[in-house]
């Protein structure tokens, strides 16, 4: 049976925070590799005009992530009750909610959310008014991903699991072998490697949901052979725990909420983008940039707000919260530092980067390298804030983010192009200045809630021990 990590709870904050988020940035950075890869793949060895195929998975992986909320919801629920109680180092009860999650979210996946999003991903694009070119690559790609998705929030729900619980280093080693699988099979399943015929964007979807299959039943065994900090049931039911799921959708569905907005936000932005002239080129450069050079600064300051959730969490478990809000503003600085770092690289090697992607010249190329002028700045101001998001999150208060994400990524950030839109102005430009613009506000209305006092019980009345107290 592995022993809590007391090093969270006590000693260096700045070692605790670093213990916390190396092994998750770098997970993020081995999960995102097998992005880039397909990426890469789908430029070289799928001829599409402006890049159609790039953009395709970058819009059915928008789609995608507007529909599965209430997973969400549960898996970032569950980490907040695993750190809490990890941090009492109250086992027993840690186990119950990390099983009620995994029993709920199967289901979910498998009866409800994987049919209905295959039925409706063809109406879901029309929506989104994606080019007829887009569609023929993105509509395959996202019917795999509703229908075989289940092993790849497997994964997701192990790691955040593992991560809340305080064990670090047991998701990136997981991951690892996740991502050596997915680009083994993708490179096989797009190009057509031997035997294979080249499936294209759809042998892209495979690797991305086959892969995580080995790694999810590696994670699930070592839980039910006891050798992980999170334990297997005393006995298999298949009865939910319905206080616990509740406590779970309770803390979560704010955070999913903040995320579907995220996500709408993102999927508008593509609509707002497809009513430009040259709208498959812009949208290709937005996919390329944002969603996958981008990762550069999202990979760390993801793993960084993991830390700072989990941080707090379980020193307000241990009953020193004061510690867990200065861990958070180390992770924010770091965050800021690193984006600082890559947003130079964006300045100065912009074509280096963009030829991974085979994209040296056009209208594609001009509208990127200006876009990444623009995330040289988001992504310092995008860092700090997910920090401060994370340390909010990790102690269970998800409603200001949720009302912060609405009032920037749709109010702020769909106005902006809106008025534009309205008045025949809409460019390229624009969108890239709207999205600096959002990230700067979401900075800004995050500090102001995170300097507030009291924030840190904000579930106390859901758990019980020492917020109760309080």
């Amino acid at each position: 049976m592995k022993a809590f990590d007391l090093e969270i709870v006590r000693g260096s904050r700045l070692r605790s925070v670093w213990k916390l988020a190396w092994p998750l940035v770098a997970l993020n950075l081995v999960n995102g590799a097998h992005g880039i890869v397909d990426h890469i793949l789908v430029g070289h060895f799928i001829t599409s005009e402006d890049s159609a195929a790039n953009a395709a998975i970058g819009v059915a992986w928008q789609v995608f992530l507007v529909l599965v909320v209430f997973i969400t919801s549960i898996f970032h629920g569950m980490n907040v009750l695993i750190s809490r109680n990890a941090g009492r180092q109250d086992r027993e009860r840690l186990s119950q909610v990390f099983y009620t999650a995994f029993m709920a979210s199967l289901a979910a996946l498998t009866l409800i959310l994987g049919p209905s999003g295959y039925f409706l991903a063809p109406a879901l694009l029309r929506i989104m008014n994606v080019p007829p070119a887009v569609v023929v690559h993105a509509l395959p790609y996202l019917r795999i991903l509703f229908i075989c998705g289940t092993p790849l929030f497997l994964m997701f729900l192990l790691t955040g699991a593992f991560h809340a619980s305080g064990d670090a280093r047991l998701p990136l080693k997981l991951g690892v072998l996740t991502t050596l699988l997915n680009v083994v099979i993708s490179t096989i399943l797009i190009t057509g490697v031997g035997i294979f015929t080249p499936m294209g964007v759809r042998g892209a979807a495979l690797g991305t949901v086959l892969a995580p299959m080995a790694s999810g039943f590696m994670g699930l065994r070592l839980i039910y052979k006891g050798k992980a900090i999170i334990q297997p049931p005393a006995r298999l039911r298949l009865k939910l725990d319905m206080k616990i799921l509740f406590d779970m959708m309770r803390i979560g569905i704010p955070s999913g909420i903040q995320g579907v907005l995220l996500n709408i936000g993102g999927v508008m932005l593509l609509w707002y983008i497809s009513q430009l002239q040259c709208s498959a080129a812009a949208q290709a450069a937005y996919i390329i940039c944002y969603t996958q050079l981008f990762a550069l600064v999202s990979w760390m300051s993801f793993g960084l707000r993991g830390a700072a959730g989990t941080m707090m969490g379980q020193n307000i478990g241990a009953g020193n919260p004061r510690r867990g809000r200065q861990g958070v503003l180390i992770a924010g600085a770091v965050a800021g530092c690193w984006a600082a770092l890559v947003g130079i690289l964006y300045l100065a090697v912009p074509g280096t980067l963009l030829r991974l992607f085979n994209i040296s010249d056009g209208q594609v190329y001009d509208y990127a390298v200006i876009l990444l002028r623009y995330l040289a700045v988001s992504g310092v101001v995008l860092g700090i804030t997910q920090a401060l998001t994370g340390g909010l999150q990790g102690a269970g208060a998800t409603r200001p983010p949720m009302v912060i994400a609405f009032l920037t990524q749709i109010v702020a950030l769909l106005g902006f192009c809106q008025i534009f839109l309205s008045m025949n102005s809409l460019t390229p430009e624009v969108i890239w200045t709207a999205i600096l613009f959002s990230h700067i506000l979401r900075l800004l209305f995050t500090g102001l809630v995170f300097r507030q006092k009291g924030w840190e019980h904000a579930i106390a009345h859901i758990d019980t021990g020492y917020d109760a107290a309080l």
